[in-house]
């Protein structure tokens, strides 16, 4: 499965767009990191708990698009994009997105 951030894909024809196809994930902080994320504000730094907490989730995030856009039958994602946003101050959820499409290589 190829995956790119561009809309196009040089020395590939898109030939069918089989539309928009998602990856969600929402990712608990825990103990650890908020009381890491609590000191670090104090003395600054990276928040290291939550750089890897988001890391795995944008990864998984990935893991399902794929999935999806293979349920599609599509064989490449372009456009992909993350979005994130906070839930109820109790996790991130992580969204990755894009356009499903078949193409072949010229």
């Amino acid at each position: 499965m190829l995956i790119t951030t561009m809309n196009d894909v040089p020395g590939y024809r898109i030939d069918e767009v089989l539309g928009e196809c998602f990856g969600l994930t929402v990712r608990s902080r825990g103990m650890k990191g908020q009381l890491g994320a609590s000191f670090k504000s104090v003395v600054g730094g990276e928040l290291g708990a939550l750089t890897e907490m988001l890391h795995e989730g944008r990864e998984e995030g990935i893991a399902r698009l794929k999935e999806e856009a293979e349920k599609m039958g599509a064989n490449a994602i372009i456009a992909m994009r993350f979005d994130t946003g906070e839930m109820m101050q109790m996790g991130t959820e992580i969204c990755a997105y894009g356009t499903a499409c078949k193409i072949t290589k010229l």
